[in-house]
């Protein structure tokens, strides 16, 4: 069952538990995709019929090993080529996602391993997202949200959710960036030892190290 669609199904049911552990359900699903849950109830049937996922009626959606290696190899494609745009067309990092929802689609493998290769076989994206290897591959190191994180805890910034590019420019002119130590203050981070307050959604959508 190969298309567009049912790759961006995967990608979708693979990313809400790549950092957290709750399954999707239909309705998150649907949410997430922008699409009615009549319209995610018909897919998800025919994903299930495909042995992509696994699904019980009303029940949480999970992928089969042969669905996540399908997943893996539509986010490696979306992931190396929103670095791509971002190390070779200085795309900001607010502006590639919608990008690389068109192109990971249309570019072939041949130009997807010249990508890979060009850019020294990266290991995250601009946002901080493992990039899958060739062989699926994926590798992340113990992470806490910053909403779950204590006052006072010290870390780096691992990784900020990308589907709100107003919120990663707010993140951004305060001083926020991947890689970048932190520390949480109440209602914010130190950065480069400074109090920097932040809107409420960041603590949603920022990631540390632990």
């Amino acid at each position: 069952m190969a298309s567009p669609a049912a790759d961006d199904y995967l990608k979708t049911v693979f990313a809400h538990t790549e950092w957290q552990p709750t399954p999707i359900t239909p309705s998150q699903l649907a949410a997430k995709l922008g699409i009615a849950p009549s319209s995610v109830t018909e897919m998800v049937k025919k994903l299930a019929a495909s042995g992509l996922v696994s699904h019980v009626p009303y029940g949480a959606v999970r992928l089969t090993d042969d669905g996540e290696q399908r997943a893996l190899a539509i986010i490696r494609r979306h992931r190396l080529i929103e670095t791509w745009l971002v190390r070779e067309f200085d795309y900001a990092w607010d502006e590639v996602h919608d990008e690389a929802e068109v192109l990971e689609h249309t570019i072939s493998d041949r130009l997807l391993e010249g990508i890979d290769a060009r850019l020294g076989r990266p290991r995250f994206d601009p946002h901080g997202d493992a990039i899958p290897d060739a062989a699926g591959r994926i590798e992340r190191e113990p992470f806490v949200l910053l909403a779950d994180a204590s006052s006072g805890h010290p870390g780096r910034v691992l990784r900020v959710d990308d589907r709100d590019p107003e919120l990663l420019r707010t993140l951004e002119s305060a001083g926020l960036a991947i890689g970048g130590e932190v520390v949480v203050i109440p209602g914010g981070l130190r950065i480069d030892g400074a109090d920097v307050p932040l809107p409420d959604a960041a603590s949603e959508v920022v990631w540390l190290s632990t």
